[in-house]
């Protein structure tokens, strides 16, 4: 079996914050690298069998970012500490426990080490780039490897490629109704999900509405589909990071809505969601934002979509139909 190893250094990284060396993570630059480097993966049908990344925060972000682009999903992610502040040897060793199955294996990691492994396994001398960094930021080298992970002597592998994120493409290739598109974001962000968290208060049907970031105008809380989630599991997690709230989140889709953002067009599956907890003001992730449980009326005139007013007055139907 032929294989092929995939060596990746995290994305840039944010010193900016007062974070340990273990928890630094990845500044927005590095973000748009491990997703462009991603998508060209996929693009090339280059998807890895196995990814082993390092527990450091911006190697742990650099992975899942890349696998999301890939159609991957975060869990595909396996992470080993012996990367951490790895010698050649202990990078060897992790490779050597790699499955024998996976005939492509993506790691992620820092240099020196990763430097250090690429010009060991390398067969004979490798060139480096006039700028003397064989692997800045974000850069793929992939290597044509021996039969087994567990034979990984001195010269064993070739380098095939060295490919940096600033040779690829800044927009990702979308393909729409309207045939391909160029977007700001991997194809998935334009598919998201949203919350209708609502409780009957005194025989009067109430909404749960939450401001934006900014607290610019008032909605409802919502977020990205993230591959491997469905529609409404992803929207009971963003209930809860977005609203502080956790309930029964229906199945059946109330309606959806369009809107704009990152150089396109979202489209927002919307599905009601029966509150059962509510978390203090003091602990809510997103305490940032305002929050405010209004009537069917209310909740109307402050939202600006016209289709959730719409959803609101078919939940109130809906609920009454019940009832009856």
């Amino acid at each position: 079996m032929s294989r092929q190893l995939l060596v990746l250094r995290h994305g840039k990284s944010d010193w900016s914050i007062g974070a340990s060396d273990l928890g630094r993570p990845l500044k927005n630059r590095g973000k748009r690298d491990a997703q462009r480097m991603g998508a060209w993966l996929k693009q090339q049908d280059l998807i890895p069998d196995f990814i082993i990344s390092s527990p450091a925060e911006r190697a742990k972000n650099t992975a899942e970012k890349l696998a999301k682009a890939t159609g991957l999903t975060a869990k595909h992610v396996h992470y080993d500490a012996r990367i951490y502040e790895a010698g050649l040897t202990d990078l060897k060793s992790v490779l050597g426990d790699c499955p024998e199955s996976a005939a492509r294996v993506l790691l992620i990691g820092h240099n020196p080490s990763l430097e250090s492994l690429i010009e060991n396994l390398h067969q004979g001398e490798l060139q480096k780039p006039e700028d003397g960094k064989l692997l800045p930021t974000a850069t793929l080298a992939i290597l044509t490897m021996p039969e087994h992970w567990s034979l990984l002597n001195e010269g064993c592998a070739t380098v095939e490629s060295i490919t940096r994120p600033a040779t690829l493409p800044k927009k990702f290739i979308f393909n729409g109704l309207t045939g391909l598109e160029q977007r700001k974001r991997p194809t998935y962000y334009y598919s998201q999900s949203a919350a209708i968290p609502y409780r009957i208060e005194k025989g009067e049907l109430q909404i749960l509405i939450i401001s934006s970031s900014g607290n610019n105008h008032w909605g409802i809380p919502k977020g990205i589909i993230e591959p491997g989630y469905t529609a409404p599991a992803s929207a009971a997690i963003e209930a809860w990071e977005e609203a502080g709230v956790r309930g029964i989140i229906s199945e059946h889709m109330i309606g959806h809505y369009l809107h704009e953002k990152w150089g396109g067009t979202c489209t927002v599956q919307v599905y009601p969601m029966a509150v059962t907890e509510i978390v203090d003001d003091h602990e809510w992730e997103e305490n940032h934002r305002s929050r405010q449980w209004l009537s069917i009326k209310k909740a109307s005139s402050v939202v600006k979509q016209k289709s959730l007013q719409t959803m609101f007055a078919t939940l109130a139907e809906n609920l009454s139909s019940k009832k009856a």
